[in-house]
């Protein structure tokens, strides 16, 4: 299954990430470094670059990542809000915004930012968050053909009930997405 329908800027609040097949979307310490040599369906920043109009990360990610404000590679440019609880200590940057207030607030701030395009939303822990509120419109993701095996889950949240998506786009929306591989290195055998 493709990806194939365009996306469209409509003030939603899209929790978007490119993620292992494995279900993290950063490595150990919030590393990104994996995410080089895949491709994505063509035009798709540019899809992105013309319908995000606000982004909206969190303190973790920031600290970790001293390339949080570029987003889309440097194509994208707007404001971007980092959501924490100890705004005294955030490492400032310009075009960024350090908010210290509660989820549905920072949403309002955000999306009135994007001027009716899409609030992007690059943090685990405040998607889930906004999840749970029901203040995320939409999940996009890009799963990447590659195994981590430990790092930051995209959804992380033991003990709590299941939530149902339904899939976009055409077809039955409880479909299963099938999604095959096979490793690129093989196993070796004794005999070597």
């Amino acid at each position: 299954m493709s990806d194939i329908e365009p996306q469209t800027a409509g003030g939603k609040v899209l929790w978007h990430f490119t993620m292992s097949l494995d279900g993290f979307v950063a490595g150990p310490n919030h590393a990104m470094d994996w995410m080089t040599g895949f491709s994505f369906r063509p035009g798709l920043i540019d899809e992105y670059v013309k319908t995000t109009g606000a982004v909206l990360g969190g303190r973790d990610g920031w600290d970790h990542s001293p390339d949080a404000g570029r987003v889309y590679g440097s194509a994208w440019n707007g404001p971007v809000f980092v959501l924490t609880h100890h705004p005294e200590d955030a490492t400032p940057a310009d075009g960024v915004t350090i908010l210290s207030c509660d989820l549905t607030e920072a949403v309002l701030i955000g999306l009135e930012a994007a001027g009716g395009k899409n609030l992007e939303v690059f943090s685990p822990t405040i998607g889930r968050q906004l999840l749970e509120l029901g203040l995320i419109d939409e999940i996009d993701l890009h799963i990447a053909p590659i195994l981590l095996g430990e790092g930051i889950r995209l959804y992380d949240n033991p003990g709590s009930e299941p939530i149902p998506l339904h899939r976009l786009g055409g077809g039955d929306p409880s479909s299963v997405v099938n999604v095959r591989y096979r490793p690129t290195t093989t196993a070796k055998t004794s005999a070597e």
